[in-house]
């Protein structure tokens, strides 16, 4: 822990914590968000494209009983709106071409971690997928990463079972710190590694319920202050943590959680919200906080699990 002591014109003493360590009780949080260092927002993302998705397998609950009923004509309707929904608010987006046999790929906040360093390096952790059905998907990902020049690291597999990326490990919106979920795809003990190597704080929150198997189905990060998230998907001392730490909190209801994914969206620049059509409380909620919200159609890819936040990766 580094300290930093700023002197104010009337002897106030402010204190600024870097922590390095991951956080899971609310009796160690001993910061809040201000304290936390700022980071750039990615200025573009990449995304896979949908060719081979298809739902071939079960590996989460939303998946049972649409094993072969993906209309794939909608699917590439949808994702090419999502991709213009990007590309019409400014962001840049590459196309990773998706893999025969890797029908999941689609889902690409799955594989990796990207991270920028304090000295404005690009560093990426890949994955180990808890599913040996989507193992595959990661070195085709590695290789997306290498041609924009990160550095590539690898968990230690006698060390860590599983980590799924960025469907667990969150970043929020403009600072240096990251939200980890675990219980289902992501061990707890992965953030040892990535607090070790790159000394970024990790707030550790246990999930609870199969539906809400990545943190990216319950939780989005909105901007420096704001958050979206199910409750019912947290423990009572994740659920403690997360309202201490976040000035404004946004309950979504079961409904547009559970079936419409609204917690699976994403907020790319802070303010742009783009989201699964017809969360209407939710947008209703989000609207009057001043977010501009962006409808999409991801009914396709909810049958295997995954929706916005799913289908694209924010990248330096």
């Amino acid at each position: 822990m580094a300290i930093t002591i700023f002197q104010g014109r009337k002897s106030l003493i402010h204190f600024i914590i870097r922590m390095a360590k991951i956080y899971n009780n609310i009796q160690d949080i001993d910061f809040n968000l201000n304290d936390i260092s700022s980071q750039q927002l990615p200025p573009k993302l990449f995304m896979v494209s949908p060719d081979h998705f298809t739902v071939e397998y079960v590996i989460n609950p939303h998946m049972e009983g649409n094993v072969g009923k993906v209309d794939a004509k909608k699917a590439k309707e949808e994702w090419t709106e999502i991709k213009d929904t990007y590309e019409n608010a400014g962001l840049s987006v590459d196309v990773v071409q998706g893999e025969s046999g890797l029908p999941d790929m689609v889902f690409c906040a799955n594989q990796s971690l990207p991270i920028l360093d304090d000295n404005g390096k690009k560093h990426v952790m890949m994955s180990i997928m808890n599913s040996e059905h989507r193992s595959d998907e990661v070195p085709y990902i590695e290789q997306y990463y290498r041609q924009q020049g990160y550095v590539i690291h690898h968990f230690p597999e006698d060390q860590i079972s599983d980590f799924e990326g960025m469907g667990d490990a969150i970043w929020v919106n403009g600072k240096r710190i990251i939200f980890g979920g675990y219980g289902y795809r992501s061990s707890l003990e992965a953030y040892d590694i990535i607090v070790e190597k790159f000394d970024i704080p990790v707030v550790a929150l246990k999930l609870t319920t199969e539906d809400f198997y990545h943190l990216d189905t319950c939780f989005c990060s909105l901007n420096e202050n704001s958050v979206l998230i199910y409750p019912k998907a947290f423990t009572e001392e994740g659920l403690e943590i997360i309202n201490h730490l976040f000035e404004n909190v946004y309950e979504v209801p079961d409904h547009e959680a559970r079936h419409l994914f609204a917690c699976n969206a994403t907020c790319p620049d802070g303010k742009n919200v783009v989201i699964q059509r017809g969360c209407s409380q939710t947008n209703s909620m989000l609207s009057d906080a001043g977010f501009t919200i962006h409808e999409v159609e991801t009914q396709e890819y909810i049958k295997s699990g995954g929706s916005v936040f799913c289908m694209k990766m924010m990248v330096w």
